[in-house]
């Protein structure tokens, strides 16, 4: 079976980013490694992965390797300011489920949005009383470089469809 919408992807790969500054790109350093004990599994067309990152994967099948790059504009684009703000320190309480640890500068502050979706937003500065945090997706401002392989393609079941995510061993349990 070929990569098509509404199949299950399973996939292994080294994703390193580089960025452009002032014309000169950085070498690309790696950031994620996805192998055999830990594949990553999506649902193709349903993922919120970058577009052109379905794209240059449809078509392919089981076993197949792949080697692309996303530029800044394909993947997550550049830093929006408007998601840098400024959030009183007490919406990050012990009653839910913070603790002082996770409120350092640098780290990931694990959120859900108004939907009950996952989000993070990283702690830029402490600044008393109040926290400031980017919740720009953590890949702005880097092109992504991808090598992998396609490990396992199949259809997606009904219930994967209906809930929009992969199920089972290498996915959500509901």
């Amino acid at each position: 079976m070929k990569i098509q919408n509404n199949s299950v992807v399973g996939l292994t790969y080294e994703l390193k980013v580089s960025k452009t500054e002032d014309e000169i790109e950085s070498a690309p350093f790696s950031v994620e490694v996805r192998d055999e004990k830990d594949p990553f599994y999506f649902l193709f067309g349903q993922s919120g992965l970058p577009e052109k990152f379905e794209e240059l994967l449809a078509g392919q099948a089981q076993g197949e390797e792949f080697s692309f790059t996303l530029t800044v504009e394909e993947a997550y684009g550049e830093a929006d300011d408007e998601l840098i703000i400024n959030l009183a320190k007490s919406q990050f309480s012990g009653e839910q489920g913070f603790n002082e640890e996770m409120l350092e500068e640098g780290n990931f502050l694990p959120l859900m949005d108004e939907n009950g979706y996952p989000m993070q937003a990283k702690i830029l500065k402490d600044l008393g009383e109040e926290l400031l945090l980017d919740f720009n997706h953590p890949l702005v401002g880097f092109d992504l470089h991808f090598d992998g392989k396609v490990l396992e393609v199949r259809e997606a079941t009904p219930e994967e469809l209906e809930h929009g995510h992969v199920h089972g061993e290498h996915g959500e349990h509901d």
